[in-house]
Formats: structure tokens, C-alpha cells, sequence
């Protein structure tokens, strides 16, 4: 397939009622406090000192109010607690700055922003002499081969369906004016690092005074730049990002023209991931375009998608994003949805935003003007001011709204996005359809060490996502399927072997593509295409595995290369000769034994989806597989090579030294029997992937994150993996246990526990444990480890999470602290109380 010029290469197209909350809950951010206020080692008693008052970790009346009715799966009571115990939350409790993020919240999309959710809106059309014509493409045109792009937006065989949906991507290289942009942000964020430096050091530059307006350099633009700087997601070293394209083809019969039908497409063009969102509206639009045919129309749909506000959708980070997409909690963040709502009110009444008060006893009066989106309140308040903003009803999905021809349409934005996850795709329709088919008459598959792991047995969806991990070409075969079908398959098999960890697929996936482009294809290494011409699969020579749709088979291709022996795959076999027999996969005991656990992981998956676990639950447990591979792969490489690029910090975690630092890192195992048969079972998989672009952007990714980690030298995952499978004895424990206490403390470091610990892994009942642990000590700063999450703004959940059990061990170490502290300070219980 021809690039369309110099400025606009192909490389590939792809388918397809809460109220405000007190400071407890804090809508304002704080200044992150030091870990130097928390000292590495002091007594029980002391710790108690850097903490707010005793008492239990309730949720307040506010946060009752808006989660009442969205679903929590907790069975216990918000507290879990008796009415005996009612009387310790009677002391006042202090903001805890630690419980906010120290970054200033800010939105996704800046209202006043000069980026545009849509760049271009294209049409053509097929006519009968010339074949597929671009009629328009607004506001100008992109640079290019016309024909190209009309051959995209207008499929084979779209003239026998009244309508067909097609996603595909351009790879639009960077402008002169978005590198000069650019280069001017970068410009304003040295200069703003320089003024804070000044501004320590007590030094106010007249170059300052100029530029700021004698405003001491607050300017939300540089904040954001700044923000942006340390907290964006990194890109891999791939590249612009792509310019998405959402296409609708329709069909009206008209006997007054050739053929006795007219074909036309339509097209928006975005850098959002997020596309499928303005399905509707194209919709609308191409009926509309149909009765005129003209610019205008085009147009009035350009203003109205790029006039959709978005900005109230607070911008989360990465860390927040992993903890919303594995949770199904629809309260999740609302805070910061109720803070953007906040300041929001505030800029429109021209006030500052209120600053958080260092005493939180008392709840703040609910405010009128906010309210939840979907209850009583807000139906009973549209129309009127107070209801002007709402909190969405699923923190998920941020709410809006465009207004098309004085209509308003219903948009729902999904607040996390990962990287290869683009459109709307289903993740459980991709397996299914493999999975029924094998499960009723399996067919065994030809050996290949990369893909076939299990054995000839191996299912059938484990062969594709082993497929893309070592970058072999895959083609999804649809004859007689509409395209947009096709194509919905191919985004979800990139999101599949991403797991929203690894990048490198959907940049080289061609969601739809036919004969006439075959040689422009083959020229991409491991491509993932999508097509509907049966010729495609009499050629085996173009593809290494083939997913036919309609039968709901996997099929490996006779022309495959077989694998090349590495160097590792020799290491590993001389290193354990024991279990040199088990590599590849083509023992039958390896076969029969599942080494690698997907046999077993496929069954889970299934039963979660027989279940009705819904599509969260399984993209987060795929995620969990594609980390569990990279993780295993680390450990691979250090056993083999004695290093892993994969892992950056260890050198930090291994020679650390003094209290609460905790050695090790990586995946654990039980015992180091099941770590070598594990490995065997993955070795040609690793090998086979440390050769792909996945596998080099993964390492980039790696570095940039790590710059950005807020625990660097202590591996969080491992060690909470220890208390999970590893039979430890109190000595372990209590180093573990000590570790996650003195180190734990701010927002982002609770937020990255929260991740090692998500619900669907039992969430925090691991760390709980130590409240029953024989030493004191370790019950004692596991219970302000309790504490200081359950004020956290999504640690709060974690807790109410916890079992009835777990709650009254916390309540009962925290009554022993009280009793210290009262005899410490020379009062008796009831004269505290009357104090008090």
C-alpha cells in the first residue's frame, strides 16, 4: 500500500446526588508533606504522635449519601463495627494532607484549549465510471492520495449492506506549527522550573516581575505545562500519536442512477482514542449529508463535535488510571469530579477556590449547586441553576453532551484510557468466538515453539495473543462479514496482547484491507489485518496465523519460520539441565503438565465470562496476565543473562540497607522447583518477544515511569506477592510488614500499594494480616497503615472492603493505643472524656 505523500505515510488503518465533602475527604489538594516528618524508627507511642487523633476510619455522612445507592459489593457494614465502639470516633479529626494528591487537579481537555476533538470530517463516494471519489474534506484537505483514502472509507462490498462501520489509522506526521508549539512549551516549563529556583532562593528578577504581571508567576498554563512535564503518560518513542478514523458507509437505494444505489461515507478524523463516541452523530450527519450535499453540512457537524465540553473531566494519573479501570467501584475519584464541579462554580462567580480547613470536624454545608447525575435531586433540579453541573453517575464515564441541529446528544467519554485501547471493542466476543469451537471439537495444532506453549493443545486464543507478543503476522479472515466486524476484531486482539501495558500493535494494524494492497502489506513486519476476501487464506505464505471468524478457528500457517535456537534457550538448558526437556513445549509432559498456567487461566477466564463478570473484569484480568508474562520474562533474563532491562531499581533495592528496606524484587514463586518449571514453559515465548518493537517500547516505558515512580529501590508488587504465596515466618513478615508502614505515606505511594493490592485480588486483606501478627510493633504500624489508607481519597474503598473480622483486630489495636496514650498523659479515660 502506497504512502499518500511525504507529509501523510500509511502504515496502517484499523477498524472496527453527591454532595461536597468535608476536608476529610478534602476537595482541595495539599503540599505533599516530607517522608523526613515521618522518622525511619520510633516507638509505637511516638508513631501515634504524626498521626491524626484515634478513632475508626468511617466514611462520612457525605460519601453515605453519594454511594448508597451505586452498588458497593461490600457486605459489611461502611464500618464493619459494633455500636460498643461508637464512642472512639468522638475525637475531632485534622486534615491529613497526605490523604490529597500534592498535584494541582487539573482537566483532560482545558476548556479555551486551542486542540480540537475533531481535525477533519471526509466524504466520498463510489461512482460507477471513476470508483471510489473523495467529494469533500473539511475544514481543508489532508495532504495526500485522495483515491487512497476513498478506497478506505469505501470497503468491498459495501453496496449490498445499507450500512457499514470501518475504523482505520493515519499516521500524519508533526507539523512545522505543533514542533514550533512544542518547542515553545518546553521553553515556558525551563523558565518556570528557573522561577521557582529564583523564588527559593529568595531572588524576584525583573524578567519575572515582567512576564507574570507581578502576579508571582501563577499562571495556570505553566502549572500545566509543568504537570504534564513529570505526569503524562510516556509514548514509547513511537511517535505523533495517530489520527483515529471513525467511518460510516450508507446505502440508499435510488432507482433514477446507475446500479440502482447510491454509496457514500462519511469520516471524522480525531487523535482521541475514544472514537466510537461519535457514532451517533455520524449517524445524523451522513442522513443529513444525503439531502444536502455541501460543505455546510459538514461544517455544522465540525462545530458542533469541537464545541462538546469535556472540560470537567479531571485529568487522573497513571496510577489512578490502573486503579479505576480494575475496580468496579462507581464512586471511584468522585471526589475529583466534585472538585473540578468546585472550582468550576467558583471561576464562574469569580471567587479563589476556599482553602482547606486544618480542622474537618465539622462537615461544610451540602451545596445546592451540585448534584448526581440520574437521581432524584437531578431530575427534580434540571432547568434550574443548581443542577447547571452534575457528578456522572459512573465515575468511569465522564457525561456531556453535543448539540447537533439544536439537538442534544447523549456523549459518555471514558475517563481511563490505556495505550492500544481504541474504540468501542469487546474483548469477550473475541474469545468466545475461538473458545466455543475448541471446546467442543478441539483440533490439535501444528507445533511451533512460540505459539503452541501448551502443547498441539494449546487454546486457541493463547496461540494469538502468543502470536502478537513475538510479532508474527496475523490476519482475521471475515468472508461475507461486514467490515466494521472485521475490524472490531482486530482492535480487540491489540488490546488483548497490550493488556494496556504494551505498546507496538494497533500502529501496525490494518483493521481492513484486500487485494490490491497485499504487497505494500507484507512489507510491514508483524502486521495484524483484517479482511474479508477468502483469497487471503489459500496463500498461507502471507500470514503465520489466520483467525477465521465465521468458523471460529485458529489456524497456524504451514509457511511459518520455525524458531531460531537462542543464545537464553541454551543458557537456560545448560543452567537446568533437569528441566531442559520441558522448553518449547513440544514434551508431553509439558503439554499435559500446563508449565505455564494459561490452560488453567483460560478455564478462569471463561468461567468469569459464563458468570456475567462483564468486560472490566476481563481486561483486567488480562492485564494481570500480560504484567505476570513481563514479570516472568525479568526474572528470565536475570537467571539466564544475570540482568534484566525489564526491571530498573534493583541495584537500589538490593543494596539498601537500614530499617524498612526490604530486599528482593520481581515475580515470586512458592518454591524454586515451580520458578524453573515456570520458566521452562515460558522460554521460547520470552525469547520470541525480546526480539519485537513491543518489547523495546516496553523498556522505554519502563525508564521514563520509573522517573516518575514515587517508591524507587522497593518493589511493592514482590513484596506484597511474598505474603500472598510464600509460607513466611513472623521474622520475614514483620520486615515486610514494617516496610510497607515506613514507607507508605503519601498520596501517590498509597495509590501505588493500591495497585499490587487491587479488589480482585483480595485487596488490602494481605496487609491486614498484620494486624494479627505475635509482634506488637508490626500491629501497631500495620493499623496506622489503616489508617492513613483509609483516608486516602480511593484507599477509603479498599477499607469498607475489608472483612467484619479484619475491621474489629484494627479497632482492637487502636484501643490499646488509646489506653497508652491516656496513661501516658496523666489523665483518666473519664476525665478526657469530660475535656473532651
Amino acid at each position: 500500500m502506497a504512502s499518500t505523500n511525504a507529509s501523510l505515510p500509511f502504515l496502517t488503518r484499523n477498524h472496527s446526588s453527591g454532595n461536597i465533602h468535608g476536608s476529610q475527604n478534602g476537595p482541595w489538594p495539599s503540599r505533599r508533606t516530607s517522608l523526613s516528618n515521618f522518622p525511619a524508627s520510633r516507638s509505637p507511642s511516638q508513631m501515634s504522635n504524626y498521626s491524626r487523633p484515634s478513632r475508626p476510619p468511617h466514611p462520612s455522612i457525605a460519601e453515605a449519601d453519594h454511594s448508597s445507592d451505586q452498588g458497593s459489593k461490600s457486605k459489611t457494614p461502611s464500618t464493619g463495627l459494633s455500636s460498643q465502639h461508637s464512642s472512639l470516633s468522638a475525637p475531632p479529626r485534622r486534615y491529613n494532607p497526605n490523604a490529597h494528591p500534592a498535584r494541582k487537579l487539573r482537566p483532560q481537555y482545558p476548556r479555551g484549549s486551542t486542540e480540537n476533538h475533531v481535525e477533519y470530517i471526509l466524504v466520498a463516494s463510489f461512482d460507477i465510471d471513476r470508483g471510489p471519489v473523495m467529494e469533500h474534506q473539511y475544514p481543508v484537505a489532508i495532504t495526500g492520495d485522495e483515491h487512497m483514502l476513498a478506497e478506505l472509507m469505501l470497503p468491498d462490498q459495501a453496496h449490498v449492506r445499507n450500512q457499514d462501520w470501518t475504523i482505520f489509522f493515519l499516521h500524519k506526521d508533526t507539523s512545522q506549527e505543533e514542533e514550533e508549539e512544542e518547542r515553545a512549551k518546553r521553553e515556558r516549563r525551563q523558565r518556570r522550573r528557573q522561577r521557582k529556583l529564583n523564588a527559593a532562593a529568595g531572588i524576584i528578577s525583573e524578567e519575572y516581575e515582567e512576564e507574570d504581571g507581578g502576579q508571582g508567576g501563577d499562571d495556570g498554563g505553566d502549572d500545566d505545562d509543568d504537570d504534564e512535564s513529570t505526569d503524562s503518560e510516556p509514548e514509547g518513542g513511537e511517535g505523533p500519536p495517530l489520527v483515529h478514523v471513525l467511518n460510516l458507509v450508507n446505502t440508499k437505494q435510488d432507482k433514477t442512477v446507475k446500479r440502482g444505489a447510491v454509496v457514500k461515507a462519511m469520516a471524522i478524523c480525531t487523535r482521541h482514542p475514544f472514537l466510537h463516541i461519535y457514532k451517533p452523530l455520524l449517524l445524523l450527519a451522513l442522513e443529513e449529508y444525503f439531502k444536502s450535499p455541501v460543505p455546510e453540512t459538514l461544517a455544522m457537524l465540525y462545530d458542533a463535535v469541537n464545541a462538546m465540553d469535556l472540560s470537567l473531566m479531571p485529568k487522573l494519573s497513571l496510577l489512578e488510571r490502573h486503579l479505576l479501570l480494575a475496580s468496579d467501584d462507581k464512586d471511584l475519584f468522585v471526589e475529583k469530579f466534585e472538585q473540578m464541579i468546585e472550582m468550576r462554580l467558583a471561576e464562574d462567580r469569580g471567587e479563589p477556590l476556599p482553602e482547606p480547613s486544618l480542622d474537618d470536624s465539622q462537615q461544610p454545608p451540602k451545596r445546592p449547586d451540585i448534584s448526581r447525575a440520574g437521581t432524584k435531586e437531578y431530575i427534580e433540579g434540571q432547568g434550574q441553576s443548581q443542577s447547571k453541573y452534575s457528578v456522572p453517575r459512573d465515575t468511569h464515564e465522564f457525561e456531556s453532551k453535543v448539540m447537533y441541529k439544536g439537538i442534544p446528544i447523549p456523549i459518555k467519554v471514558p475517563v481511563a484510557i490505556m495505550p492500544e485501547t481504541v474504540g468501542d471493542f469487546s474483548l469477550i466476543k473475541l474469545i468466545q468466538k475461538f473458545s466455543e469451537q475448541h471446546s467442543k471439537s478441539p483440533q490439535p495444532f501444528p507445533l511451533h515453539p512460540h505459539l503452541t506453549t501448551n502443547g498441539p493443545n494449546t487454546h486457541p486464543i493463547v496461540v494469538l495473543v502468543n502470536a502478537l507478543l513475538t510479532q508474527k503476522r496475523v490476519i482475521f479472515l471475515g468472508h461475507n462479514m461486514p467490515s466494521g466486524d472485521v475490524a472490531e476484531a482486530v482492535l480487540a486482539a491489540c488490546a488483548l496482547a497490550s493488556g494496556g501495558t504494551l505498546r507496538g500493535f494497533t500502529r501496525h494494524a490494518f483493521p481492513y484491507t484486500d487485494l490490491t494492497k497485499v504487497d505494500d502489506l507484507l512489507r510491514v513486519p508483524g502486521f495484524i489485518a483484517g479482511v474479508t476476501n477468502p483469497t487471503f487464506e489459500m496463500h498461507p505464505e502471507w500470514w503465520d496465523v489466520l483467525c477465521d471468524l465465521p468458523s471460529g478457528r485458529v489456524k497456524i500457517s504451514s509457511k511459518t519460520d520455525p524458531a531460531a535456537v537462542t543464545e537464553g534457550m541454551v543458557y537456560f538448558q545448560q543452567q537446568n539441565p533437569s528441566f531442559a526437556g520441558l522448553v518449547g513445549g513440544t514434551s508431553k509432559v509439558s503439554a499435559e503438565t500446563d508449565l505455564t498456567g494459561d490452560a488453567a487461566f483460560m478455564r478462569e477466564v471463561l468461567k468469569c465470562i459464563a458468570a456475567r463478570r462483564g468486560e472490566r473484569v476481563i481486561r483486567a484480568m488480562w492485564r494481570d496476565w500480560v504484567i505476570k508474562f513481563t514479570r516472568i520474562a525479568a526474572a528470565f533474563e536475570e537467571s539466564v543473562y544475570g540482568a534484566s532491562a525489564l526491571y530498573i531499581g534493583g541495584d537500589d533495592a538490593e543494596t539498601g540497607s537500614g530499617p524498612g528496606v526490604v530486599s528482593g524484587h520481581g515475580y515470586v514463586w512458592a518454591d524454586e522447583q515451580s520458578k524453573q518449571k515456570e520458566l521452562a514453559g515460558n522460554v521460547t515465548r520470552i525469547e520470541g518477544w525480546r526480539n519485537t518493537r513491543s518489547y523495546y517500547s516496553f523498556i522505554q516505558d519502563l525508564a521514563q515511569l520509573y522517573t516518575v515512580r514515587p517508591l524507587k529501590g522497593l518493589d511493592l508488587h514482590h513484596m506484597h506477592d511474598r505474603l500472598r504465596t510464600q509460607r513466611l515466618n513472623p521474622a520475614q513478615s514483620k520486615e515486610i510488614y514494617m516496610a510497607f508502614a515506613k514507607h507508605v505515606h503519601t498520596y501517590d505511594e498509597i495509590c501505588l500499594l493500591l495497585t499490587v493490592a487491587p479488589e480482585s485480588h483480595a485487596g488490602l486483606f494481605y496487609v491486614a494480616l498484620g494486624l494479627f501478627h505475635k509482634d506488637r510493633e508490626v500491629r501497631v504500624y500495620t493499623a496506622e497503615l489503616l489508617d492513613r489508607i483509609s483516608e486516602h481519597e480511593a484507599g477509603k474503598r479498599w477499607w469498607k472492603s475489608l472483612s467484619r473480622f479484619e475491621k474489629l483486630a484494627y479497632m482492637r489495636v487502636r484501643k490499646e493505643m488509646d489506653g497508652e496514650m491516656r496513661v501516658k498523659g496523666g489523665l483518666s479515660p473519664e476525665l478526657e472524656r469530660r475535656i473532651s
